[in-house]
C-alpha cells in the first residue's frame, strides 16, 4: 500500500454512522503500555515549558475554528460543533504535540489520551485543513522545530530491505485477517459506492486487470513486476499467458506468494525473487508496479525511473499505481520525519504527479502517457479494511499484537482513509512508455 473527496463521505451511507456529537465516550480499559516495545508511548517526552505552552496556544486556536466539538478533560469545550474529539489528558496531549508535532498527536492516541466518536470524521476535518492549521509564520519555521528523517531509514539497497521488512514481514496471518481473499493490499476499483466487502475481491481484480490491460500483458509477454505483494497480480498475468518475473524485499510475502502461485498452477511461468529493483537485469515488454514507488524515497526516485527505463524493451509499456499528494505539500514535508515513517512505513514518502513527470522528463526517455485518478475508491477500500480489522481485534491479539499495536493500526487505517476522503491524497494508475506516439496525459 503506506496513509479525495468521496461520494461516500464520513457519515453518509456506506460510511460510519456517526454518534451524536454530544454522545459521551466510554473510557477504554487503561492497560499498561509495554515500555520496552513502545518507549515513546509509555512515557511522556521531554519538552520545555515554553515549547509546550506555545504548542497549546497554537493547537487551541486551531481547534477553536474547526467544525468539531473538542472536549478537554470532560469540562472545557472548543470548536464550532460536530464530531467529538475527547481529550482525556490535555496536559499529556499538548506536551506530546509540543515535543513531536503530528508524531506526538499520533502517540497521544496510541497512549489512549484522546478518543473520538468518529475517528475518520475527526481526522478528515484535520486533513482538509492540513495546509492552514498552523499559521504561515510558524509553517516557515518548520525546518527549525520538525525532526528530520533518520539516516538509518535511507532507502539504500540494504536499508530498503529493513524498511520493507518492518511492515510487510509483520505476519502474513495478520494481513489475512482484514484483506480479502486476493490478499491485495492496494486500492481496489469499485463499480459504485458505497462499497460492500462481498465485492472487494472483484474490485481488486478489476484494478489488476486494468493495469495489465494498460501494460499490454498477454500471451508471451515478458512481464516484470516490482513489488510482488502476495502474488495475485502475477497469477492473473500468468493466466493471460505472460511469463512473469516478480521481485520483492519481503521474505514473508515471497513465501506465501510462491505457495499461492503454485496452488493456481502457474509455477512454471512465474518466478518470485527476493531482490532489490536496482539489481534486476534483463529486458521486459511490460513492467507493472503497484504502490511500490511510495517506498522508494525522494532521494532514489530518479534511480527508480532510470532503472525502469533501462529494463523496458523497445515498444514496451509500464503501468504504475501510485498514491500521490499535492506537490506543494510534498515539497513542504519531504524532509520531515512523520508518524507514518516512525511506526508504519520507515523511509516512505508519497510523490506528487509533478515530481513523477519532472523526474521522468529530466532523467529518462519515459513519459507519462495516460493517467487515471480514483482516490474515492481508496477511501472505500480503507474503510472496508479498517472495519474488518476492528472486527478481528481478538484474533489480532491472539497473534501476539498488543492493545497499543491495535490502536496504532486503527489510527493508521483511519488516518489514511481520511487523507483520501479529504482530497489530501489521491491514487492513480499511470501509463508510461518511450513511444512519442502514445496519447498525452489527461
Amino acid at each position: 500500500m503506506s496513509v479525495s473527496v468521496s461520494p461516500a463521505s464520513p457519515g453518509s451511507a456506506g460510511s460510519r454512522g456517526p454518534a451524536s456529537p454530544a454522545t459521551a465516550l466510554p473510557a477504554p480499559p487503561r492497560t499498561a503500555v509495554d515500555a520496552e516495545r513502545w518507549p515513546d508511548v509509555a512515557r511522556l517526552p521531554d519538552a520545555s515549558w515554553l515549547r509546550t505552552a506555545i504548542a497549546e496556544r497554537v493547537v487551541r486556536r486551531a481547534l477553536a475554528g474547526l467544525p468539531l466539538r473538542v472536549r478537554l478533560a470532560g469540562a472545557e469545550t472548543l470548536g464550532l460543533g460536530g464530531q467529538l474529539l475527547d481529550v482525556r489528558d490535555p496536559s499529556a496531549f499538548f506536551r506530546r504535540i509540543g515535543a513531536g508535532g503530528l508524531i506526538g498527536f499520533g502517540e497521544s492516541w496510541m497512549a489512549g489520551e484522546w478518543e473520538a466518536t468518529d475517528l475518520v470524521g475527526v481526522l478528515t476535518v484535520l486533513a482538509e485543513r492540513a495546509g492552514t492549521l498552523i499559521p504561515a509564520p510558524l509553517q516557515r519555521l518548520r525546518t527549525v522545530w520538525a525532526r528530520k528523517q533518520p539516516t538509518a531509514q535511507r532507502n539504500t539497497p540494504e536499508g530498503s530491505r529493513e524498511n520493507i521488512s518492518h511492515h510487510y514481514d509483520l505476519s502474513n496471518d495478520l494481513f489475512a485477517l482484514f484483506l480479502d481473499e486476493t490478499l491485495s493490499y492496494s486500492a481496489a476499483l469499485f463499480r459504485g459506492f458505497p462499497a460492500d466487502r462481498s465485492l472487494l475481491a472483484a474490485a481488486q481484480h478489476r484494478k489488476i486487470d486494468r493495469l495489465l490491460d494498460e501494460a499490454g500483458a498477454g500471451p508471451g509477454t515478458r512481464l516484470l513486476e516490482i513489488g510482488t505483494g502476495w502474488g495475485e497480480l502475477a497469477v492473473r498475468a500468468a493466466a493471460r499467458g505472460a511469463r512473469v518475473r516478480t521481485v520483492t524485499l519481503s521474505g514473508e510475502q515471497r513465501r506465501l506468494a510462491v505457495e499461492r502461485i503454485r496452488a493456481a498452477g502457474h509455477e512454471d511461468s512465474v518466478s518470485v525473487e527476493v531482490l532489490d529493483y536496482r539489481r534486476v537485469e534483463g529486458s521486459y515488454d511490460a513492467i507493472v508496479s503497484v504502490e511500490m514507488i511510495e517506498a522508494v524515497g525522494a532521494e532514489f526516485w530518479s534511480e527508480y525511473f532510470t532503472t525502469l527505463d533501462r529494463l523496458l524493451a523497445p515498444g514496451g509499456k509500464i503501468a504504475l499505481q501510485a498514491i500521490t499528494m499535492p506537490h506543494e505539500r510534498m515539497l513542504a514535508s519531504k524532509d520531515t520525519f512523520t508518524w507514518i515513517q516512525k511506526y508504519i512505513f520507515p523511509g516512505g514518502l508519497l510523490p506528487s504527479t509533478e515530481a513523477i513527470e519532472q523526474i521522468t522528463a529530466g532523467h529518462t526517455a519515459l513519459r507519462v502517457r495516460r493517467r487515471e485518478e480514483f482516490g474515492p475508491h481508496y477511501a472505500e477500500t480503507l474503510r472496508l479494511w479498517r472495519e474488518r480489522f476492528e472486527e478481528q481485534a481478538d484474533e489480532v491479539g491472539a497473534l501476539g499484537f498488543d492493545r497499543t499495536f491495535r490502536r496504532l493500526w486503527t489510527f493508521y487505517l483511519a488516518y489514511s482513509e481520511a487523507g483520501f476522503r479529504s482530497g489530501y491524497l489521491d491514487v492513480q494508475q499511470l501509463l508510461l512508455s518511450k513511444d512519442s506516439k502514445e496519447e498525452t496525459p489527461r
